[in-house]
């Protein structure tokens, strides 16, 4: 698909309304302005969410371990875990929902790089965007085995992982024949689970050990201006699927959801934080851009900017209380999507223009 995305914008580049001259040759010898660029603030951006992203799945890693040794010495038993340790089971479980609503904006705000950027992009399958074997185009490269010897074969990114078994929105992850009451009322709310202990530890360890190795390869990679013009064009595209996601998720469909995931957060932060990796992305290379067009650098950097108050607007009219329809979302995310295509467009015909091949 991202392949796809990037030779249909490439190709499609001299309709994005960018003023271009059709005789114009279509890439030239690069200009020193783009040769030297100043990515550093990338980088930077980059090395800050590693390093937080570190941070956090190594406080999910620990808390699940305090969690598996509470379940070992009740023998997994649930339901004598809970009849004797309700309270400290239950401080467990709220501690590593709060570490992940910390840890998933860490990742996407730097999901634009790291995603965009082909040598870091298998990082991306395997963190946050990998399906499970269900789907073997778009699997994950991974499986998990357990402490007890399970393994589980290609089961989705981590992200996926560990929120639902957190939220306990996927049967295959929970502790069985067990009622997750983790406030003793006698009733089952959203948000009370209690995962399969096994399963949790050997997820949250290996999160955290794909944490430290994006790190050690954010810290290993040199921004080019290929890399910066290329995560522009494959990623600022892409509204339409997060807002689908959105549609199907509980906060547009509601309890009634079939989607098991994005249930900690709603995707339109997701959205919002991902645009603004972007927009940092686009603020390193105006100045090469501007060299050759500077009223179209401008354009493009406002353009981008009202992407991103658009979906932040959206994320903080959620937040205050509004409910969104399925015909909404589906309205709001092809806006967004023709607004995002057409920006990207702008970006594909400043690389072409500045003689900067983007990678497929």
């Amino acid at each position: 698909m991202r392949t796809k995305l990037l030779v249909a914008l490439v190709a499609a580049a001299a309709l994005a309304g960018c003023g271009g001259d059709d005789s114009e040759p279509a890439a030239k010898e690069t200009p020193a302005a783009a040769a030297g660029a100043d990515l550093g603030a990338i980088k930077d951006y980059l090395l800050t969410h590693t390093a937080t992203l570190q941070q956090h799945t190594a406080t999910l890693a620990a808390d699940a371990e305090a969690y598996h040794a509470a379940a070992e010495e009740a023998g997994f038993d649930y339901d004598k875990l809970l009849a004797d340790r309700r309270e400290e089971v239950a401080g467990l479980i709220e501690k590593m929902q709060a570490t992940f609503r910390e840890a998933n904006p860490a990742y996407e705000e730097m999901e634009g790089v790291v995603a965009g950027v082909p040598s870091l992009a298998d990082f991306d399958v395997i963190i946050d965007a990998g399906a499970d074997k269900s789907d073997p185009e778009n699997a994950v490269p991974f499986s998990i085995k357990t402490p007890a010897g399970k393994t589980y074969e290609q089961p989705g990114n981590f992200f996926f992982l560990l929120e639902t078994s957190l939220w306990g929105t996927e049967e295959q992850f929970a502790a069985k024949s067990v009622q997750p009451d983790l406030d003793g009322d006698g009733k089952v709310t959203f948000g009370e689970a209690l995962p399969d202990a096994d399963f949790l530890v050997a997820a949250a360890r290996d999160f955290a050990g794909q944490a430290d190795e994006l790190d050690a390869a954010a810290k290993a990679w040199e921004p080019t201006p290929q890399d910066a013009f290329t995560a522009l064009v494959v990623m600022t595209p892409t509204m339409s699927e997060y807002f689908e996601a959105w549609k199907s998720s509980r906060f547009v469909a509601g309890a009634g959801a079939e989607e098991s995931s994005f249930v900690a957060a709603s995707r339109l932060q997701d959205i919002a934080d991902i645009l603004g990796g972007l927009v940092l992305i686009y603020d390193s290379v105006q100045p090469t851009v501007a060299e050759d067009d500077p009223q179209q650098a401008r354009q493009t950097g406002s353009e981008l900017k009202e992407l991103e108050a658009f979906a932040a607007g959206l994320r903080d009219e959620e937040a205050g209380g509004r409910k969104f329809t399925a015909r909404q979302a589906d309205t709001l995310g092809s806006e967004a999507q023709d607004r995002a295509e057409a920006i990207a467009g702008q970006v594909s015909q400043a690389a072409g223009r500045l003689g900067i091949t983007l990678e497929n």
